[in-house]
């Protein structure tokens, strides 16, 4: 997700791809104005989401002679349109891994030569070789972060703290209740608390009667990371659905009282990949930029400064302080262990949610 301010993380912006099918998405978007020049590459990310970070894109040129420009997007189908629409305008973009296979199937990204990456064989197997991030074979994302959509809590409000989901639906917590107002992640949270597969739920109507169940808890929903520490702050909610980076800067820049678990009945898991876009202007430039990408140097400031989800580096993630928030959050294998990694949906599958929570919601507001 973005981050500490209005900018937040990429997380902020998600809700788009809950409630927008792909096939929507295919409206013209205007290319960009990119004035390309020979040490130039474009980047299309989420705004405010590492690669733009002011001092990293400085010492990313003053290393390179590379000039970092960037484009945003506000939801994986915006980017996907985004490619779709403007070829040979981008050099490196941010892909989900629900969403890295939907760009390659299209031949909207290009294979990556791995052996220019030569931090590759120090990211996480589990990520950097994951069938998400590949087709036949070849490589076409770089794993580079990944974090958790899991519960955060008021410490002040809750002890012991809690370890199950059902903490949303306890009538001791009515009107003290928040969940992102996102259709994807309202349905993983009704299907892990209904026992079923967060990506593809049997059975739906368990699900929607779940999340109808929430009715007299909800106090409010929230849509950014910015408006999620304004309405905890101001005592609006005492427990909530967050995200795990977003957690960490909300204890550590915030100094706000806020717990985090992953329940036992499981959590949201996530991972995202860093792919050259196909006709990329500037190949090798991409390729370095990546590289720089997954190195701890920058990782480390990233995570300790601004504050970042866990690397897929692991000699990153190690060489953070042993205190760091985010890395406490982040090594907790066995929470790790009970996490459901997000997995790309279908159209159909997406309308359905998205149908769904609009009912839901109506529900709430009744």
């Amino acid at each position: 997700m973005s981050k500490t301010n209005s900018r937040i993380t990429r997380r902020r912006f998600v809700a788009g791809a809950g409630v927008i099918g792909l096939g929507a998405a295919t409206g013209v978007i205007a290319a960009p104005r990119i004035v390309r020049a020979e040490g130039k590459i474009t980047v299309l990310n989420w705004q405010g989401y590492g690669t733009d970070e002011a001092w990293a894109v400085e010492a990313f040129k003053k290393a390179t002679g590379i000039e970092v420009v960037h484009d945003y997007f506000n939801s994986e189908p915006e980017m996907i349109t985004k490619l779709r629409t403007n070829p040979g305008a981008y050099d490196v973009v941010l892909t989900n891994s629900s969403w890295n296979g939907v760009a390659s199937g299209e031949e909207l990204i290009q294979a990556i030569d791995t052996a220019q990456i030569k931090h590759f064989a120090d990211l996480n197997p589990s990520l950097r070789d994951s069938a998400l991030l590949a087709k036949d074979g070849k490589v076409y994302g770089v794993s580079w972060v990944w974090g958790m959509t899991a519960i955060a809590y008021n410490t002040e409000k809750f002890n012991p703290a809690p370890d199950s989901v059902e903490v949303l639906w306890d009538p001791k917590n009515a009107k003290r209740v928040s969940v992102r107002d996102d259709a994807v992640e309202a349905v993983s949270y009704g299907a892990i608390a209904t026992g079923q597969d967060m990506n593809h739920p049997k059975d739906i109507e368990k699900v929607k009667a779940k999340l109808l169940e929430l009715k007299p808890q909800i106090a409010t929903l929230w849509s950014s990371e910015d408006e999620w520490n304004k309405l905890f702050q101001s005592g609006t909610f005492d427990v909530a659905v967050y995200w795990s980076g977003s957690a960490a800067r909300s204890k550590t820049n915030y100094k706000l009282p806020v717990g985090y678990m992953v329940p036992k009945e499981g959590g949201i898991g996530w991972f995202d990949g860093l792919a050259v876009a196909s006709n990329a202007p500037n190949l090798s430039g991409a390729h370095e930029f990546i590289n720089y990408m997954v190195d701890p140097t920058f990782y480390v400031q990233w995570a300790t400064t601004v504050g970042a989800p866990a690397s897929a580096n692991t000699k990153a993630n190690e060489q953070l302080p042993a205190d760091d928030v985010g890395r406490q959050i982040h090594g907790d294998q066995a929470a790790i262990k009970r996490l459901q990694f997000m997995a790309p949906l279908s159209d159909d599958e997406r309308q359905t949610f998205s149908d769904m929570w609009t009912e839901v919601k109506a529900e709430f507001a009744k």
